[in-house]
């Protein structure tokens, strides 16, 4: 099995700033949950005349620990990495005490709905970039610049931002230290999620800031193991595929017997993303439609 080097551990305390690294700092959400872990970190870049990334849920008591954090400063920009609800909700809270410009791949399901896909709701569907940015691109600030990195697979709109004076990237939650992403399809698309691993493992970043938990120091070896870990995944679909279990529902027992029930909901949305994977790459047929509750079988 392949070992995945986690770290859960973070100092904060919910409504303070903490200095994390010379220009970036942290205010903590009060939002803990089975996928926050501790709850969002929202990001302070630069000084002065700052960027906020992911300024959360839609919180009164998160937004106003940002405008504490940022007295007598100015945000001047409001960088999202994608539209899930405890992301970017709190945009619009935020904009109404400052001028600041949203920044984003897209709304809801961009990259996915000019395919004509129809992407599943509990997504921040309200959210709208004002100035919609693509891979590679820079926004700068007075004294900052972060490139846009399109990474999609756990949303198809998800992009990180390198902020290249640090050689740090805020992950959003591409790549977390504490856990995998979850990825569900439509919008979740595991090739694209494997495709994005990739293109982080091309990168020469020294350090990652995900929304969730504390920064992941050594990168490369942590993506590695991502990209390995889903690579196990496949090879346990087929073996239960191999050994006549036919639906994802009858899998995900056997393949997350170490994750409590009430999660089994979420990986079987994951199994899902891989399943559809599989099929598209000819090892596997879906016996009638592609779903979460379809009959699947090895091709022989």
């Amino acid at each position: 099995m392949v070992s995945i080097p986690f770290r859960r551990q973070l100092r904060f305390e919910y409504g303070e700033v903490s200095d994390v690294a010379p220009d970036i700092r942290r205010v903590v959400a009060n939002n803990p949950s089975p996928f926050t872990l501790y709850g969002t970190g929202t990001y302070i870049i630069g000084r002065g005349e700052v960027a906020v990334v992911d300024p959360g849920p839609a919180d009164d008591g998160h937004i106003r620990a940002i405008l504490q954090a940022t007295a007598g400063e100015t945000i001047t920009h409001m960088l999202v990495t994608h539209t899930h609800m405890d992301h970017s909700p709190g945009c619009r809270l935020l904009a109404e005490h400052t001028d600041a410009k949203t920044y984003g791949f897209g709304s809801h399901g961009a990259g996915k709905v000019e395919a004509g896909v129809v992407v599943e709701e509990g997504g921040d569907m309200d959210f709208v970039p004002d100035v919609v940015v693509r891979h590679g691109e820079l926004i700068e600030g007075q004294a900052w610049s972060v490139e846009c990195v399109h990474t999609p697979g756990h949303t198809s709109n998800h992009i990180c931002y390198a902020f290249g004076r640090e050689r740090s990237l805020f992950s959003g939650d591409h790549v977390m230290g504490w856990s995998t992403s979850v990825i569900s399809p439509p919008d979740g698309d595991m090739a694209d999620y494997m495709a994005s691993l990739e293109l982080l493992l091309a990168r020469e970043d020294a350090v990652y800031w995900p929304t969730h938990g504390p920064a992941i120091t050594d990168p490369k070896p942590h993506v590695r193991a991502f990209i390995e870990h889903r690579r196990e995944r496949e090879r346990e679909i087929l073996h239960c595929l191999a050994a006549g279990l036919r639906r994802i529902a009858e899998m995900v027992p056997r393949m997350y017997a170490n994750v409590p029930g009430h999660l089994h909901a979420a990986a079987a949305r994951s199994v899902f993303a891989t399943m559809a994977l599989l099929v598209d790459r000819g090892d596997v047929v879906c016996d009638g439609e592609l779903a979460v509750g379809g009959s699947y079988r090895l091709r022989r």
